[in-house]
Formats: C-alpha cells, structure tokens, sequence
C-alpha cells in the first residue's frame, strides 16, 4: 500500500468482520461501530471517517485480500487435528447455493438480474463448501443471482483437500460436473432424482458390483460412460436415491452414506444462521459490486465467528458441531458494545468456549403446528433407470474399441 492509505487490508478485514457481527439496522450505523472498536483497540489506526470512502476501498481490495483469508481460516480449521476432521471417515464436505435478496435499485437490477421466483426482485447468489467434521465454511462463491452452483462448485474443487467426499442434492449431479470431480480425484455421494437417466447391463464395466450404473446422456455418447454405484435408502415413506463413485462398500456403506448424507441438513442450518441469526436475509448495499462486497464479508464474518468459537469447544474435547452460533453472536456483541480490552476480552473468550448448543432432548417438534411456511418443496422422483438398449451396447462396444486402439 503506498505511505499515507487509511484503508489497508488489516483495518478493512477488521472493520468489515465486526460489521458482519454488528445489530445495526443501516450499513452506516454498522460500519460506524464497528470503527469504533477496532479504533479502541488500535489507537495508532487513522481510520477514515467517510463510509463512502471505506466501501470504495472494499471493493477494490477484496478480489486480493478475500482469497488470503480464506488459506488462513482453512491452514486454522487444519490446525485442529484429524479426530474432529472426518465422518464415517470421511473427510466430508456439503455443498448447497443459496439467494440473498438485494434492495431493489435499478443499478442492482441491471447488474444483478432477476432469478428465483416470479416478481423476485435482484439477488445475490452465494454456494458453500461446508466442512461436515467442523461445521464450517471450507469455501465459498458468490455472484450475481443468475449464477450457477455447478460453477461455483467446479470453481472451488482446486482448493479441497485430496481424497474428499462431496455431498450434495439432486441440483448437482450432472455428466460435466460428475466428470470433472473425477478428474479433480475427488469423490462425491450425490442425490438423484427424476431427471437423470441411468444405464445397467451396458457391458462397458466388465467386474460387477452391487448397484452398478452408467450415467450416459444422449449428447455425450461420444465420451466414455461414467460407472457409478446407485444406493437406494429407505426413509420411512420415502426412498432416496444416492450416486456415487465409491464402489467398496467398506469404505462407504449404505448405512454411512444415509448419516452423511443426513448430516448435508448442516450447510442449510448454515445459511439459516446467515439470514436470521445474523439478521442478514437482506443485503443492504444499492450497487452490485457493494453487494457482493458485503455478501462476501458477511460470510467471512460468519466464518470467522464460527473458528473463534470451535477453536475453544474443541479443546474442552466437545464436538465442533454443537456450537451455537446465536450464543457466539451474542458473545460477540455484548464485547463489542463494552469494548473489548482487558478483562472483556478474556470474558469474550470464555463466552466463547460455551457457546454450546443445548443438549436437553425434546419430547415433541421444535417448529410450531399450524406455522405457515412459504415452500413446501416435493422430495425428487425416482431416477428413470432402464436396461441398456442392443444399439447402446453396440454403441459402448465401437467407442471402447476406438479407446482401446487410440491408447
């Protein structure tokens, strides 16, 4: 940064993370406090005195600064050890998109569109890699509402560690996306439903295993099939059908694939605690590079709280995963309203390591009877699964033939 910038990285990551904690209702009564504390805390910091002036320098220093972040929030997440790491050993990441509403400007609407439902104003679309061993975020996307998670997730496949599981809905699954993980070498356990057509007795695999399909589309017939193993899960009423490329079953077994998949409900809990324990259901921002400023360190924020907090719960030997994050906001932000030197600072701490979800069990639903909720989603059909064709297997037959003389 040259001599003189008011702005640096270090006072905007501090400023925007307390931001992303912050009551206020107006984006500047929120900066406005948050500056105050880092500048108790910092003394020695000349902060800027505009809003205007500390958005502009957002959104010009994110795209350099946000990727650093998130090396240093994942080299900590590490840092915890392996026992809190893996599920049914796995080291298991949930994937899921989610859109964040925009106000409703004409600069939003033309930079942001317009996507979800009918008469839907401008969004902003944010996919995350949530990490299932510790409840939080491994990695993140966001862009305008019009945006793909399949892009987002092909953006961020670079940056898992090596031998992961990917799990996901019915949204996901697809030849391209399915392809590209394989090369990435990374697996995945994903639901499928009615949309996609499965394969058996294609000839293209000649060892046999329980629950071999092929996931062929007509317009990639020119391309090898992908061989995949097809898990059907009976939940109560209902069956679940789950692809993956795992194939021995001691390694991931229909009863481990039903728990991690069950456990994907986690990165939904995640952006529930986004949009109503954070009270960040609503961007505030009027131009689509501030708002996807704003979307981005609101999640850093999130992040952020949640390594502060699991940090602590893991050394008292808890699991990651009962953290409270309204327990930690509410830490945070009574430290933030007292300022947080001294003895504050060590209570913040100790708030911290207790924020811990209850653990009493309840003896009936948690959500109210008659509450009227705004979708009620249909679970995905069943696949159409169908016994390859004569012509099918004479095409698999020819293209093998051509790979086996091309290598």
């Amino acid at each position: 940064m040259r001599g003189g910038t008011q702005w640096t990285p270090q006072r905007l990551t501090w400023v925007a993370a307390m931001m992303a904690w912050d009551e206020g209702q107006t984006l500047d009564s929120r900066w406005e406090h948050a500056r105050q504390v880092a500048g108790g805390l910092h003394t020695h910091w000349a902060l800027g005195t505009s809003y205007s002036g500390f958005a502009a320098a957002l959104v010009r220093e994110s795209p350099r600064i946000v990727a650093g972040i998130k090396n240093k929030f994942r080299q900590a997440m590490l840092a915890m050890g392996s026992r809190c790491q893996t599920r049914c050993g796995w080291l298991a990441f949930a994937v899921d998109g989610s859109r964040v509403e925009a106000p409703l400007t004409q600069a939003n609407e033309d930079g942001l569109g317009r996507a979800g439902r009918e008469k839907s104003g401008p969004q902003v679309f944010v996919t995350t890699l949530w990490h299932m061993g510790l409840g939080l975020p491994w990695d993140f996307r966001v862009g305008p509402g019009t945006d793909s998670e399949r892009r987002h997730l092909e953006q961020m496949l670079g940056d898992l560690p090596r031998d992961s599981l990917i799990v996901a809905d019915a949204g996901f699954v697809g030849y391209e996306l399915c392809q590209r993980v394989l090369k990435a070498g990374q697996s995945f356990l994903l639901r499928v439903g009615g949309n996609i057509r499965l394969l058996t007795d294609l000839g293209w695999e000649h060892e046999q295993h329980d629950g071999l399909v092929y996931l062929w589309p007509l317009k990639h017939r020119h391309l090898p099939p992908l061989v995949l193993r097809l898990m059907v899960l009976q939940r109560d009423k209902q069956k679940i059908y789950l692809l993956t490329n795992v194939f021995d079953p001691k390694k991931l077994s229909d009863e481990e694939a039903g728990v991690l998949y069950e456990m994907r409900w986690g990165i939904e809990v995640f952006y529930r605690s986004y949009k109503q324990t954070l009270c960040r259901h609503r961007l505030l921002s009027r131009t689509p590079a501030t708002c996807l400023a704003e979307c981005s360190w609101t999640m850093l924020g999130l992040w952020l709280l949640g390594l502060l907090t699991v940090t602590r719960i893991v050394t008292k030997k808890l699991d990651p995963l009962s953290w409270s994050v309204a327990l930690a906001r509410n830490a945070v932000r009574r430290a933030m309203r007292a300022g947080i030197r001294g003895n504050e600072g060590h209570r913040l701490f100790r708030d911290l390591a207790s924020a811990v979800k209850d653990r009493y069990k309840r003896r009936g639903p948690k959500a109210a009877r008659d509450y009227p909720h705004k979708k009620r989603d249909k679970p995905p059909s069943p696949p159409e699964i169908q016994s390859a064709s004569p012509k099918e297997v004479q095409l698999a037959t020819q293209l093998q033939e051509k790979i086996r003389i091309a290598a």
